[in-house]
Order: structure tokens, then sequence, then C-alpha cells
């Protein structure tokens, strides 16, 4: 490893900010005292992204995501299919929608508040803690949370919207104020049948019906959906995840304003069997008609996490 930080950055998340934090990084670094062979940066390229983060993170010591929720999920892809890069450290510069891992790491508030220059002078000398990473389906990558049900109704229409020009260009406001009228458009989604089987965290089997229930959410941090905390406390290294069923829009509201913790399963691996059709999330992203049923969630393993 010859850097000690290699900056991916999307340039197109956040409205086209990616490009203003390339623009900005040299003026940083050099206020930080780091040469330039300490560190690199490069735009994103959708056709050879896996290829560019496997670099990144085989030449420095930490590598920084910049962009979205589902450009920090590219990363954890990687590091899921390749655990001798697990050492490294990872950051995030959050330019998306939901932001939540942003959120409970506390980047999310100083990149806010402070501004990019704050944020990235603080993250390159931030500290690191281990972070539990879930595996889906054997392949896919879990750091946030996977669900189904209306809000993963939700998020599909939104994508389905952005596809086909109904959104137009890429601002945070105007993506919120979409998901707001996507909300009152599906608000009487919920799911068609289904079961949730769960080993909790004292080795148990359980299963639970999952027909009329609003949604499902099983989840590894304590944010949801650009900012609401369902789940109440949650320790992001303790190879546990919150499982929650909702079974009323009243409940529904009331999980993503004030949370539902008393109705928390913690469990050690989920197994979710659902209609092949039905509408799912995972890390904030679209993945209705991407996964195969049943569903399963286990753990894949712990990386490094830089946290303010």
């Amino acid at each position: 490893m010859s850097r000690k930080f290699h900056f991916l950055i999307n340039p197109i998340s956040g409205g086209g900010r990616g490009k203003e934090v390339f623009d900005f990084l040299p003026e940083i670094m050099r206020s930080m005292a780091f040469e330039e062979k300490e560190w690199e940066r490069e735009f994103s390229v959708r056709s050879n992204f896996e290829g560019q983060i496997k670099d990144a993170l085989a030449g420095s010591e930490c590598l920084i995501a910049v962009g979205g929720d589902g450009t920090a999920a590219a990363v954890f892809g990687v590091l899921l299919q390749h655990s001798e890069f697990r050492n490294r450290n990872i950051g995030i510069i959050p330019l998306g929608t939901g932001n939540d891992l942003a959120r409970v790491l506390n980047i999310y508030e100083a990149f806010v508040n402070r501004g990019l220059l704050y944020l990235a002078r603080k993250l390159v000398m931030a500290k690191a803690r281990d972070f539990d990473l879930w595996k889906v389906n054997g392949k896919f990558a879990m750091a946030n949370y996977f669900s189904a049900g209306i809000d993963a109704r939700i998020a599909h229409d939104f994508n389905r919207d952005r596809i086909e020009g109904k959104i137009t260009g890429n601002s945070v406001l105007k993506n919120k104020l979409h998901y707001v009228k996507s909300f009152f458009a599906d608000r009487d989604y919920s799911l068609k049948s289904g079961e949730l089987h769960i080993i909790d965290e004292f080795n148990e089997k359980k299963i639970f019906e999952l027909k009329n229930n609003r949604t499902i959410i099983v989840g590894n941090i304590p944010s949801f959906a650009g900012g609401s905390n369902p789940f109440g406390k949650a320790d992001m290294a303790d190879g546990l995840l919150e499982v929650l069923r909702i079974k009323s829009m009243k409940n529904f509201l009331r999980a993503i304003s004030i949370g539902a913790s008393k109705f928390v399963i913690k469990a050690k691996a989920v197994e979710i069997h659902l209609d092949k059709d039905e509408f799912v999330q995972l890390d904030g992203e679209d993945f209705s008609g991407k996964l195969e049923m049943p569903v399963r969630i286990e753990f894949g393993g712990q990386v490094r996490m830089l946290f303010l």
C-alpha cells in the first residue's frame, strides 16, 4: 500500500456535488500537510466500479467513498467478497438522499452544519471502529437495513419515476419531496403474504406471519429511511440484527417518528418468505425483482468504519 487515502467519488451524487469535492480536495489535503503521493482521487465509472474499488483498497490504507448509499453499498459488496481488504479503514462523504449510515457515524450532521472543508479535515484525522456487515442471499452486502412493504413500495416508485424522467435534476430536497408524494400515493399498501423466520439472540427459532403487515424491517444501524429510528439503541458491532414487524399505518407512522423499540426482536439470522413480486429494498436501494425468495440475511464479518 503506497497511499494513506483514496477518494472514490460519484460525480453525479448530490446534484453534482461530487465534482465539487473532487475540485476542492487538493486544497484540503495541502492544508492538512499531506503530500500528493499520500492520497489519490478519482471519479467512479459505472462500467468498472468494482474494479476501481478493488484497486483503491489494494493501494491505500483508507478508502473514502463520496456519494450516496448506493456508492457505499458497492464498496461493502467488494469487502464482503474479499475478506483480505477488511483491515482497511472505510470513510464516507454523504451526498445522497437518505445518508442513514453517515447519520449514525456522526458524519452527516458535520457535513450539513459545517460544510465540506470541515468534514474532510475531520475525516482524514478520524478514528475507525468495528462495524457489522451482513450477507443477503449469500452475495449482496447489507450495512444499513432491509425492508419489504409500504416503505419498499415507495422506494420502488421513486426509482421508477427517476428512470422515466419524472424527477428532473438530482436535488436532495426535490428527491425528498417526491418521496412524500409517493407515500400518499402508496399509503394503502401492505404485504400480501409471507412468513418471518428468525434465530434470536438466544439461539431460539421463531416464526411470524407477515400477511397484511404494513412492513417488515431488518436493521443493522439505528437509522432508517433518511434519519428515523424505529429500533431504539442498536450496537453496530454486536453481531445482532434488529427486526421489526409493523401491522398498521398508525404504528408505521409512530415507528418512524418516535420509534417502536419495545416491539423489536434481536436476531442472529433472518429468513423472510415473500411473494416473488413483493417490493423490497436493501440499504435504501430498490431491490424489487432482484432477490430470490426466501431472503436470507446472515452475518458476513466486520469492517473498519471512520466515525466522528
